[in-house]
């Protein structure tokens, strides 16, 4: 009975990230996010493009303002000790991962790249186990996100999940049939494109039919 709560509690959380990022993408301008976007280091990994903070905090600051230290600082919720409920937040929040990897776009824009960049770290600050954020944060400066499209952010995701597997010594995923176990729903909308391509095809058909036919 404790299932529905705990998947909630995730979705939840999702929204918010989503909403968040989404809220501030808009208000720092698409230009700025543009111009940004390969300067900004949201992996772990030291560089020069870092932008030091005007406020003199020591932390740099990302395309919208938001200082470092936000996007990567420690875990913020406590240590989950319900074994139950950290298993099944788990479970939902992989498929929740997997399945916004499948449908990112296959060649996103420096905005939406930065967007799911911004995303993971921030989910990563604010899983609701504690301990498994700080695992996660870890995996997330030894192998940042990749971003560039779709193919390289569900490998990337794959990667880090059996990373995650390893430690805890369970069953490795094969990468190359990841879909197979999280179903995006990708299927179904390519089945409709399809029957929609049909149908186009039909119409056509009658039309040149149809421009055969002579009135008396």
């Amino acid at each position: 009975m404790a299932r529905r709560p705990h998947i909630t509690l995730m979705l939840v959380v999702g929204v918010i990230l989503f909403v968040f990022t989404t809220y501030m993408l808009s208000s720092s301008g698409s230009s700025g996010v543009v111009q940004h976007a390969e300067t900004l280091d949201l992996g772990g990994s030291s560089g020069s493009g870092d932008h030091k903070s005007a406020s003199g905090d020591g932390g740099s600051k990302s395309a919208f303002g938001i200082s470092d230290n936000i996007l990567k600082g420690g875990s913020i919720a406590p240590k989950l000790e319900n074994a139950t409920a950290k298993a099944e937040l788990g479970r939902a929040s992989w498929r929740l991962f997997h399945t916004m990897m499948a449908r990112f776009p296959e060649t996103p824009t420096a905005e939406e790249s930065l967007a799911l960049k911004t995303y993971i770290q921030l989910f990563a600050r604010l899983y609701p186990c504690g301990d498994c954020a700080s695992h996660f944060q870890k995996l997330l400066k030894k192998y940042p996100p990749q971003t560039s499209g779709r193919n390289a952010a569900a490998g990337w995701a794959c990667f880090v999940h059996n990373e995650v597997n390893k430690r805890l010594k369970k069953e490795q995923f094969d990468c190359n049939k990841i879909g197979d176990f999280y179903d995006c729903g990708c299927g179904d909308e390519g089945a409709k494109k399809a029957g929609e391509a049909g149908a186009g095809a039909e119409v056509k058909t009658e039309t040149k039919k149809g421009g055969d036919l002579k009135m008396d």
